[in-house]
């Protein structure tokens, strides 16, 4: 009985939860919602009681209702609410409550999620947390001057990737990753040189002086078959600055490891992940 009666009010706290996330999060929403819902992760992870009771709740002390959820709610071979004592009735209704509050924060963070995932996933991508990145675990990487304002004017960064901490260099990260990944380094440093390009040409430097410009600032970087050549001649001004990255005996690249400033950052920042992000430890990866 008590189960039903639960079972009914997770029902209609994830219903509850959703209708808040409309107001809170979705189209009725006012002003930078990914803002709002970092904050409800964040409240909901350290206990906050501020985030807790701005979300729906139910009201543990309205006796009004109990007598029509149980008649609705209840198994057809339970007692009549007449026969229940105080304590039961007291037990009916605060199973439902239990069961309507568990659901509507599972929901609650759930709605946060897909507004921050890049991908729009509701995957609970906590342990991916700068904080939470250690040595031969996964993570997700960007350079240290990677952030970037939006249209909006919010800090974020246009592409993170994934990948495995494998070491650390003066205080920033090296790791590995997939070829996929590998390659999405390589068109984003192509990209940002290309932006830097565009700039210069707003400024009217342009042919000889512009590429040298460009080079002096920004390493090229392109593949050759199965290697990653950097190029940092100009960067260094050492003819010698030329490096070919292999893949190790499991296909993976280690991307300018102890020479480019990579930082863990949290895949929520970032307005996409170039690689696939890893379950936490001991849930089975989503079948492709």
């Amino acid at each position: 009985m008590l189960d039903a009666l639960q079972a009914a009010g997770a029902a209609a706290g994830r219903d509850a939860a959703q209708w808040w996330a409309q107001h809170v999060l979705g189209g009725r929403a006012v002003g930078e919602v990914s803002a709002t819902a970092r904050q409800v992760l964040t409240g909901l992870d350290d206990g906050d009681p501020a985030v807790i009771d701005g979300l729906v709740l139910a009201d543990r002390y309205v006796l009004a209702e109990d007598r029509d959820r149980y008649a609705e709610h209840a198994p057809h071979d339970a007692p009549g609410w007449e026969q229940l004592t105080a304590h039961q009735c007291d037990q009916t209704r605060w199973s439902w409550c239990d069961g309507f509050d568990d659901a509507a924060e599972a929901e609650a963070a759930r709605q946060c999620r897909i507004v921050l995932h890049p991908a729009g996933d509701d995957r609970d991508v906590s342990h991916l947390h700068p904080d939470r990145v250690r040595l031969g675990g996964p993570g997700v990487f960007a350079g240290d001057r990677a952030w970037t304002p939006n249209a909006g004017g919010v800090m974020r960064i246009p592409v993170g990737f994934a990948g495995t901490l494998v070491d650390t260099w003066n205080g920033w990260a090296v790791f590995t990753c997939t070829r996929q990944v590998a390659e999405a380094i390589v068109a984003d440093q192509q990209a940002a040189r290309d932006r830097y390009r565009q700039h210069l040409a707003a400024d009217d430097i342009t042919g000889e002086r512009q590429q040298r410009m460009v080079d002096e600032s920004l390493a090229r970087l392109r593949i050759d078959d199965d290697v990653i050549v950097a190029d940092e001649t100009r960067v260094h001004g050492d003819p010698d600055a030329v490096e070919r990255i292999t893949p190790d005996s499991d296909g993976r690249y280690t991307v300018m490891g102890q020479a480019w400033t990579w930082t863990a950052v949290h895949p929520y920042d970032c307005d996409r992940i170039a690689g696939d992000l890893p379950n936490p430890p001991g849930q089975p990866q989503p079948e492709a």
